[in-house]
């Protein structure tokens, strides 16, 4: 049964509690707008990516033609602004002969100049940096003021973010980072796009009034694109608590020194005593909360969860949340230097630890440069896409599209993405099928393993984390 066919009324049990009582997943869709209204704009001031994200109750449940016509004028709405007002974009669709009016239909989104991921590392230092981010920006600049002669990239980020942006960051093994420049609509959409892909996968057992959410750490003055992102746990949820928060500021030197291995030994010992803070917090918090027969929601990390988790059946600790409660993950599934867990593995093991159904546990894939969240089924754990905004194409190692089912580079067009042009080849590589095997909602889906191309980094904030918080067994 499809969710929109759903109209007659639920009641669940939350732990003992009164049972929740929810009109269908209409009703359940607007709560969740109401508790993210600041992210929404006028409906009169609706572009069509506006229209292709808040337009739609599901974000993987739209019949596929009325999909890809909501699709086919937002991202060619988003090609035509980026041209117009993007001078090194345009320049480059110049170079490749293509401009907006030769988008005529679906077919024509392979003409559409892509982006390498690694285009969004290649910035100069000093204050060369600045004029790289003005030059990347789609758009009117806001007046920036960079105070310092000699401004760090954290003194440009936070002058460009005080001006009203927002520039966000993840980086690779390399240290080196990846800067994404999003003025106030964009963010607005990634934040409610994400937001609204765990909470369509969480219906209908998510309830966002009384499932105690947690995260373990919490960076207060940070850029790192996973720390913003986490803020939608605080948005979505009313009962939010943290295990360890870091307030004073992360700079992008210190990830730099994290990922260079942490040879600093008051960066190495704080970090220690960091995570063992919050490995105790945790634990105490999950005792808590199993005694109160609380309904949880746990955000993090692979790598932490599975390190938390080995910790617990170590002490001899096992819980039983149940149907009601939650584990979503993100970030990348290597879990030590030489090693990786399957997401089937992780499941179970959730299952076995916190008590948590397999199919309350769910990933999600994003990355800093998109405003796309693929995020897992319960059913069949396939990440499905976000088909009325967001195109994904897989190429082969010429660069040439391959069809479905065949392994090769994601790439994607975000019509989101209105501040930079969001035309994307990544350096994943991913299995993209027609539509999910498993469950009934329409749309394409991703294979569950995602996996670095060869010859790539690892990339990605989980990354940055596990490197420079975490202490797993048999390495960092």
């Amino acid at each position: 049964m499809k969710y929109d066919e759903i109209v007659s009324f639920f009641a669940f049990s939350f732990g003992g509690r009164k049972g929740l009582v929810v009109k269908g997943f209409n009703a359940y869709i607007k709560r969740f707008d109401a508790i993210e209204k600041s992210f929404i704009p006028p409906k009169k001031e609706w572009t069509p990516p506006d229209q292709a994200l808040y337009g739609v109750k599901n974000l993987f449940d739209v019949p596929v033609k009325e999909a890809e016509k909501l699709r086919f004028k937002a991202i060619k709405y988003s090609f035509k602004h980026n041209y117009e007002n993007n001078s090194f974009y345009r320049k480059m669709c110049k170079e490749r002969d293509v401009k907006p009016e030769d988008i005529k239909t679906e077919k024509d989104f392979l003409k559409i100049p892509l982006l390498p991921d690694k285009f969004f590392k290649d910035y100069p230092e000093g204050k060369r940096f600045a004029i790289w981010l003005s030059n990347i920006f789609t758009g009117d600049l806001p007046n920036v003021f960079v105070e310092k002669k000699k401004p760090t990239k954290d003194d440009i980020i936070n002058a460009f973010n005080k001006a009203g942006l927002h520039i966000a960051y993840s980086s690779g093994t390399s240290g080196r980072h990846t800067f994404i420049p999003r003025d106030e609509k964009t963010f607005n959409r990634t934040r409610y796009a994400s937001a609204k892909a765990v909470a369509t996968m969480g219906y209908p057992n998510l309830d966002f009034d009384n499932v105690r959410g947690y995260i373990s750490l919490y960076a207060e003055n940070i850029n790192l694109f996973v720390a913003v992102m986490s803020a939608i746990f605080t948005d979505v949820f009313k009962h939010v608590d943290y295990g360890f928060v870091i307030n004073r500021e992360i700079t992008t030197d210190t990830l730099d020194a994290v990922m260079r291995g942490r040879k600093n030994l008051l960066l190495k010992l704080a970090a220690l005593w960091i995570d063992k803070t919050r490995v105790r917090r945790y634990i105490k918090w999950l005792v808590e909360r199993s005694n109160a027969k609380h309904d949880i929601a746990l955000l993090g990390a692979p790598f932490f969860l599975n390190h938390l988790m080995g910790l617990l059946e170590k002490k001899g600790f096992s819980f039983d949340f149940g149907e009601h409660s939650f584990v979503m993950t993100g970030g990348g599934w290597k879990i030590r230097e030489d090693a990786r867990i399957t997401t089937e593995m992780f499941r179970r093991k959730v299952e076995k630890v916190f008590g948590v159904p397999e199919s309350n546990c769910l990933d999600a894939y994003g990355m800093v440069e998109s405003n796309g969240f693929m995020t897992q089924c319960p059913e069949g754990h396939y990440l499905h896409i976000p088909y009325t905004y967001f195109y994904p194409i897989v190429l082969d190692k010429n660069g040439e599209p391959v069809g479905y089912g065949e392994k090769g580079r994601f790439a994607f067009l975000d019509s989101l993405a209105t501040s930079y042009p969001g035309f994307i080849v990544s350096g994943d590589e991913v299995k993209l099928l027609e539509h999910c095997p498993v469950c009934d909602r329409p749309g394409p889906v991703l294979e569950p393993e995602v996996t670095r191309a060869k010859g790539e980094e690892v990339r990605g904030c989980a990354e940055e984390l596990r490197r420079g918080l975490s202490i797993s067994s048999g390495g960092r």
